[in-house]
């Protein structure tokens, strides 16, 4: 080998979002003048510069290169050890490579972010909001939830009450909120509260939002009740004090007939009695005989249709998906799934929370999108090798409907981006692209569209979103 190299230091420690920087020595040990060419390599290689990227040596001569490590300050760049190494390859014996390696450890950070999902929620016996928790820290989230307000008017129900995230991922919770009084009669209240998200030895999260209590029955029907009630009093008690006068006519009668009322003198004879028709008994009707009718489906000799194996149950969509949450919270919402190469369609998931893969190198190779309560959305999708599949042919979809991007047969290419937006206000979206991690969060101006993923000059595939509205 016509090459001596040196590391100094050979291990070097820097935090997410600084820089490090390391020397290389090399030395020509050969009789020729050589022309040596240095590249990074392994996995903290995108964050790796070497100047120079050649160095020309006499021999017998050393020269000097520096490496500057600059991890990033996102879950990508992972705490801890990491190996590194500098590919050196001769001009003049390319075969007699060599490859010196060191150790670069990246110190860890801690970041979450929580977002209320939807931030206000009504009801009259209980709520139901989500708490979205991200984990944008580059070592393992480990929290506790509780759940807070002035009064003590409310009762929290968390389901977890604790989580532990990895580095990128995000969980949601399910909260149920119940008042600890029922308003019977009368006007809606605005309770706040707020959630925390605590760790040890930090301080907590908390996340605030507001839980509108409706009343069981509105006021103005309280009020008709109350007058219906009174109303009903006052009819039993006249009803209860008139008593009307009763009149016979059967004195009148008696005197007409010569029967005297008063007892009869022992000196008088007996009258003989007046004869009183005896009042006619009213005829019976007999109500008609009713005949059963018999009721269809029952037993017999009547043939059955045959029983057939129940049928495969039907992958949710986007739009199913959204469609459930507009109708159990208000606000605006968005769903949303990936089609993963090899791998086929996920679950849909919505506002904010992750669809796609991180780290394991699948790519997507279509999306299904839908909203609520933004007036619509419309995209298109942009595929490595491919360019835009449907040209200037934009998908688009009304709320609560279907609205689908890119293509899911072998034959076209994986995409490595996307433009979208929403008819009324502003969607916001973060792509995660091959070989370079969460590219960050942006947002549309009111009905105006952005693209998201890689520069389409770089042809690196798209692994995974996020959207809100």
């Amino acid at each position: 080998m016509s090459l001596w190299t040196s590391l100094e230091p050979a291990s070097v420690t820097v935090d997410p979002g600084s820089r490090a920087t390391v020397r290389l020595r090399v030395r020509n040990t050969g009789d020729v003048v050589d022309e040596y060419r240095f590249e990074p390599v392994g996995a903290v290689a995108p964050w790796t510069v070497v100047e120079p990227q050649t160095l020309r040596l006499f021999p017998g001569t050393t020269g000097t290169v520096e490496l500057t490590f600059t991890p990033p300050r996102t879950p990508d760049a992972a705490a801890g050890p990491n190996p590194y190494a500098v590919r050196i390859t001769p001009t003049e014996h390319p075969e007699a490579v060599t490859v010196p390696e060191g150790n670069l450890t990246i110190t860890p950070f801690t970041e979450v972010r929580a977002e209320l999902v939807p931030p206000t929620v009504k009801g009259r016996f209980k709520g139901r909001p989500r708490l979205a928790i991200d984990n944008i820290g580059n070592t393992k989230l480990t929290a506790s939830l509780s759940g807070s307000d002035n009064g003590d008017r409310l009762s929290y129900e968390l389901q977890p009450a604790n989580v532990q995230i990895e580095p990128g991922r995000a969980v949601f919770v399910n909260t149920t909120l119940r008042p600890r009084q029922i308003i019977w009669f009368g006007s809606k209240e605005e309770q706040r509260y707020s959630l925390a998200v605590r760790r040890s030895g930090a301080q907590a999260l908390e996340v605030e939002g507001t839980f509108v209590q409706r009343g069981f029955l509105p006021r103005w029907l309280a009020t008709a009740l109350s007058l219906t009630l009174a109303l009903a009093i006052a009819f039993v008690m006249i009803w209860l004090a008139y008593k009307p006068r009763v009149v016979t006519s059967a004195n009148e009668k008696l005197a007409e007939a010569g029967v005297s009322t008063l007892a009869p003198s022992p000196s008088a004879e007996p009258s003989a009695p007046a004869l009183v028709p005896t009042p006619t008994a009213p005829a019976v009707v007999e109500a008609p005989a009713v005949t059963p009718t018999p009721q269809s489906g029952g037993g017999g000799d009547g043939g059955g249709s045959e029983s057939k194996a129940p049928a495969k149950p039907k992958q949710e969509t986007a739009a199913d998906a959204v469609n459930k949450l507009a109708a159990r919270s208000d606000g605006r919402h968005i769903c949303y799934r990936a089609y993963i190469e090899d791998k086929g369609w996920q679950d849909p998931v919505c506002d904010g929370a992750i669809a796609g893969t991180t780290g394991k190198n699948l790519a997507i190779k279509a999306l299904n999108i839908a909203t609520a309560r933004t007036g619509g959305v419309t995209g298109n999708a942009a595929h490595v090798d491919g360019g835009w599949l449907t040209g200037d042919k934009w998908s688009k979809a009304t709320d609560g409907v279907n609205m689908w991007m890119g293509s899911s047969k072998p034959a076209v290419a994986v995409m490595e981006g996307f433009t979208i937006k929403t008819l009324e206000g502003s969607v916001c979206q973060n792509a995660h692209v091959k070989d370079r991690g969460w590219l960050g969060n942006g947002c549309t101006k009111a009905a105006d569209w952005i693209y998201g993923g890689s520069p389409m000059e770089q042809k690196l595939q798209l692994e995974a979103v996020r959207f809100t509205v």
